[in-house]
C-alpha cells in the first residue's frame, strides 16, 4: 500500500515538472483539455510552439480572431532552419512582375482597428482546441498535393484528389525560381470534410509550398473563401503559419486565413487576387507575395532544393468518398472572363532570374474531365495575358 501511494506521488510530481509550464502561459491557443487527445511527445511539443503569447487580440473585417505575436516568438522561428538565424531580410532584388497597381498601400482596410498588429508583432489566427486537433488529425490522403502523380482516367472514381491545372510539361530539365499569378475568387460548394483550392504549387525537390484560396472546412470551421499558404518540409506539413514548419510572417497588418470577397459569375467587375512565391536571388530565401506585398518568407535551407523544378497553376479538390466538390466557379470553363474561373498574368522567373511572361512549355492537365476541365490561352487578346480557363461542378 504505502509503496503505490509513494509511486503515485512520484508521477505526480514528474507531471508537474514536464508539465508544468504550460498552465504558466498568459495566452492560450488551445486549453489544457486538449492535451487528452495527444498520446506523442511532438504533438505536444507543436502545441506548446502554438502556444506563443500574445500582446493583444484583434479581429478582421469577417470577425476573426488573430493573436499578436512577438515576431520572433511566431510558431516558425522553432524550427530548425530558423536557429542562429538573423532575422535581417531585405526587399526582393527582383522587378515587379505584374502590370497592376493595388489602391492598398498598407493593409489595415482588412481590421476592425484600421490598422493590425502593432509593429514588432504579426498577427497568427487564433486556434481553437477543436481546430487543432483536427489540424492533427489530417491524414496524408487529405493533404494537398501536385498532380504529377496522377493520370487521366475517365472512369477512375477512386481518387479523392483531382486537378484542373496548367503546368510545366516535365522532362525538360529545367529550373525556375519562382512564379505568379492572378486569380479571379470564387466561393465553390464544399462539404465537410473536402477542401476546393485555387493556387500556385511550386515543387522543390519531394518539398513543395502552395499559395492561393480555398474552401476548407475542416481546416477553418467555416465554407468561407480564405487565402492560404502550405509548406510541405520532409515528412512534416503545415497550413500558413500554424507550426513551425509554416511561413515566418513579417507583415504586421495582413491575416493569413482570412475570408476573401468572392465573384458573382456573369458580372462585369469581379474580385481578383495576385501571388508570387519568389526566390531571393542574393540570399535564396523563398518569399510570398500578395497584392506584390512582401508577407513573410521560408529561409533557403528549410527545403531539399534550392530551385523548383516543377510548377502548376490551377484548381484542386478532395472528395474525401463522397461526390466531390465544385472547383471555382463551378461551372465547365467557356472561354469567356466574365463567367469563368480564370488564372491570368502567370509568369515564371527562370534559373538565370529572368522573367517568362508567355510560358509556352506548359500543358493543361485534368484528371477527370466528366467533373474538372482546363484550357491554356497564351494569346488572349484581352487586355490580360496568358490565361487559364478552368474548373467545373464536380460530382465524380
Amino acid at each position: 500500500m504505502k509503496s503505490s501511494i509513494l509511486m503515485m506521488l512520484l508521477f505526480v510530481l514528474g507531471y508537474i515538472v514536464c508539465f508544468g509550464d504550460m498552465s504558466s502561459l498568459n495566452n492560450s491557443f488551445v486549453d489544457e483539455e486538449t492535451l487528452q487527445y495527444f498520446s506523442d511527445f511532438k504533438n505536444k511539443k507543436q502545441l506548446i510552439v502554438v502556444n506563443k503569447p500574445a500582446t493583444n487580440i484583434i479581429k478582421t473585417m469577417h470577425g476573426d480572431p488573430y493573436e499578436c505575436v512577438d515576431f520572433y516568438k511566431q510558431p516558425a522561428s522553432e524550427h530548425s532552419s530558423m536557429k542562429n538565424h538573423l532575422f535581417c531580410y531585405e526587399r526582393l532584388q527582383i522587378p515587379s512582375l505584374t502590370n497592376l497597381e493595388t489602391n492598398n498601400k498598407k493593409f489595415g482596410y482588412l481590421w476592425k482597428n484600421g490598422i493590425g498588429c502593432p509593429t514588432g508583432t504579426v498577427p497568427i489566427k487564433k486556434v481553437t482546441k477543436d481546430e487543432f486537433v483536427r489540424l492533427n488529425s489530417f491524414s496524408e490522403k487529405y493533404k494537398p498535393q501536385g498532380s504529377w502523380n496522377f493520370t487521366y482516367n475517365q472512369s477512375n472514381i477512386d481518387n479523392q484528389h483531382h486537378f484542373a491545372v496548367s503546368r510545366i510539361k516535365t522532362g525538360k530539365g529545367k529550373i525556375y525560381n519562382g512564379a505568379t499569378m492572378v486569380a479571379n475568387t470564387y466561393n465553390p460548394k464544399v462539404k465537410f470534410p473536402q477542401y476546393s483550392s485555387t493556387r500556385i504549387h511550386i515543387q522543390l525537390g519531394n518539398d513543395f509550398i502552395q499559395a492561393g484560396y480555398t474552401v476548407n472546412p475542416k481546416l477553418y470551421s467555416d465554407s468561407k473563401t480564405r487565402n492560404f499558404v502550405y509548406t510541405k518540409v520532409g515528412e512534416n506539413q503545415c497550413y500558413n503559419s500554424m507550426c513551425s514548419d509554416g511561413i515566418i510572417i513579417v507583415r504586421s497588418d495582413f491575416p493569413l486565413g482570412s475570408v476573401e470577397e468572392t465573384c458573382v459569375r456573369g458580372d462585369i467587375e469581379g474580385y481578383v487576387q495576385i501571388y508570387g512565391l519568389l526566390k531571393d536571388k542574393a540570399s535564396g530565401t523563398w518569399w510570398l507575395e500578395i497584392e506584390g506585398k512582401q508577407i513573410g518568407f521560408w529561409p533557403a535551407n528549410k527545403f531539399q532544393k534550392s530551385s523548383d523544378n516543377n510548377v502548376e497553376w490551377g484548381g484542386e479538390v478532395y472528395s474525401a468518398h463522397m461526390p466531390s466538390p465544385q472547383m471555382g466557379c463551378g461551372y465547365f470553363p467557356v472561354g469567356r472572363v466574365r463567367y469563368d474561373s480564370v488564372i491570368y498574368n502567370i509568369t515564371l522567373v527562370e534559373e538565370n532570374f529572368n522573367i517568362d511572361k508567355r510560358v509556352k512549355n506548359r500543358e493543361a492537365f485534368s484528371d477527370n474531365n466528366h467533373g474538372y476541365r482546363v484550357a491554356n490561352d497564351i494569346y488572349s487578346d484581352i487586355p490580360v495575358n496568358n490565361i487559364i480557363y478552368y474548373g467545373g461542378p464536380g460530382n465524380i
